[in-house]
């Protein structure tokens, strides 16, 4: 059952969505110039309906734009033990010919090795002549994407934007991290039944990373500014003159000079609620080049906390979230939180270099009370409270049988309840194929919700075996067991 939380957010975003309805200009079919990446989770904790879902949204969002040199190139990177290609940037000239392509993908099955589909995204997008903007953008379930933050801060400090949508099962800060700001417009959580009412919204986002516009704010806070433009230049081929002051001291204007490879640029320790001018100036032998400019108003002064969220919300935990991060200005953080109405309140202080933490041993199914409060250096405190939910207790594995059936081999079997299963998570340690000294490794697998046993092969001495039961709103607990194949009965004999 998904939890209160969930079910508000879903109502937000629809509240939102029939609010605020994005009207595509006619001209979109020309407007934009830019490589797409699409790494689309094809790994077996997807189950098949999820992964046909997010493929036909994939299709639908790119359905509207140009597609070819020139325009937008798109390709397709799947994730899986091993990532697979399934087409590159170059392959596709127009849309019939995308759709095509995308209709005939299959989903690969197998571990969810993202770490080594970023490494292949990484050299895709970043290995080019081509000086345009460059989207990269990650379809997942979420489950265990493993480490991926270095490869996507690199992709990043490449000048490529990272956004990502994310059933809600997905680990929100490890998606955080991920994404380029601002998280709001890059980063989407939502229910698979529900997520063509977000296609407008990031086919907007997408549209203003690559539109083929100059020099553009990406984004703002009261005293900083992100610029990006179109590059035009290369590394050898020149460099950029960047300055910028704001309206009432003209005279006084800070001057960078950028490279040539550049795309974009944090502009710092801008005044609060000031308008600013910034103008960039490509210089290169080789030819003449226009001269950008952009004004922009950075946001009024903002004390933290400003904003505090919840997210991996579980039967047992949430994990509350705020900023704007000051530890500059902000001494320490103190969190106190409670059951409501008359809950035992329980008190966390934290440093101020820390925007999150995550509050466990909650009673499921149970509102909470969470106050985040600032002591800043001036001796001033601020505080922010938001209510949240903790999941109802997921139903639990009822049982577990392991049987050895041949060398290294062994059946197993469970039980569990069926009400809104969506299948079943298994782990073992399996034998190295290296050498006799060598750690096993750990592997798993996604299987239906209708299964009740498989065969595991190549089991590692004393294998533990463990299986969970997913449901739409996360991971009942599971169960453990050691494994004694025929091979551990004669070495103990």
């Amino acid at each position: 059952m998904k939890g209160f939380l969930l079910r508000c957010v879903f109502l937000w975003a629809m509240l939102q969505r029939s609010n605020s309805q994005i009207t595509l200009p006619a001209t979109e079919l020309n407007c934009c110039e830019g490589d797409i990446l699409l790494l689309l989770d094809s790994s077996g904790s997807v189950a098949n309906y999820e992964f046909v879902q997010l493929l036909h949204f994939a299709t639908e969002l790119l359905q509207p734009f140009s597609i070819g040199r020139g325009h937008v190139r798109v390709a397709l990177l799947q994730v899986g033990t091993d990532p697979h290609l399934e087409f590159g940037l170059d392959v596709h000239t127009n849309q019939a010919s995308l759709q095509r392509a995308m209709r005939s993908v299959r989903q690969l099955q197998g571990d969810t090795n993202t770490e080594a589909a970023l490494a292949v995204a990484l050299k895709l997008l970043t290995e080019t002549n081509e000086n345009v903007p460059k989207v990269l953008l990650w379809l997942t379930d979420g489950v265990e994407p493993g480490n991926v933050d270095k490869l996507m801060t690199e992709l990043k400090e490449r000048g490529v934007s990272v956004l990502a949508v994310s059933t809600v099962h997905g680990n929100y800060q490890v998606l955080q991290r991920a994404v380029t700001p601002p998280l709001e417009s890059h980063l989407y959580s939502v229910d698979i039944e529900n997520i063509d009412i977000i296609t407008d919204d990031l086919r907007e986002a997408i549209i203003k990373i690559i539109r083929a516009e100059r020099l553009r704010v990406v984004h703002l806070t009261s005293h900083s500014a992100v610029l990006q433009w179109r590059p035009v230049l290369s590394k050898d081929s020149g460099y950029y003159e960047l300055s910028y002051s704001s309206v009432h001291e003209t005279d006084s204007k800070t001057r960078r000079v950028l490279p040539g490879d550049s795309s974009w640029v944090e502009l710092t320790n801008l005044q609060p609620d000031t308008s600013y001018t910034a103008t960039l100036r490509p210089e290169s032998n080789q030819r003449l080049y226009d001269t950008l400019s952009v004004d922009f108003t950075t946001l009024p002064d903002v004390l933290s906390p400003a904003v505090v969220s919840v997210s991996d919300s579980g039967p047992r935990q949430i994990r509350v979230s705020w900023g704007p991060l000051q530890p500059i200005r902000v001494q320490r953080y103190t969190v106190e939180y409670g059951a409501f109405p008359s809950g035992r309140v329980r008190t966390v202080t934290l440093q101020s270099q820390q925007n999150s933490t995550l509050l466990s041993g909650l009673e499921p199914g149970t509102q909470y009370v969470v106050t985040v409060s600032a002591l800043h250096v001036n001796g001033k405190e601020r505080a922010m409270s938001v209510r949240a939910c903790t999941q109802d207790a997921l139903p639990a594995l009822t049982d577990l049988k392991l049987t050895a059936v041949d060398h290294q081999e062994v059946q197993v079997a469970w039980k569990g309840h069926q009400e809104g299963l969506k299948g079943y998570w298994l782990s073992w340690e399996r034998e190295s194929s290296h050498s006799s000294s060598s750690k096993p490794s750990i592997s798993s697998i996604y299987l239906p919700p209708d299964s009740r046993s498989t065969r595991l092969t190549h089991l590692a001495p004393s294998s533990r075996v463990c299986v969970s039961p997913i449901y739409s709103s996360g991971r009942g607990d599971g169960l453990c067991c050691t494994a004694e194949t025929y091979a551990d009965s004669r070495q103990s004999g």
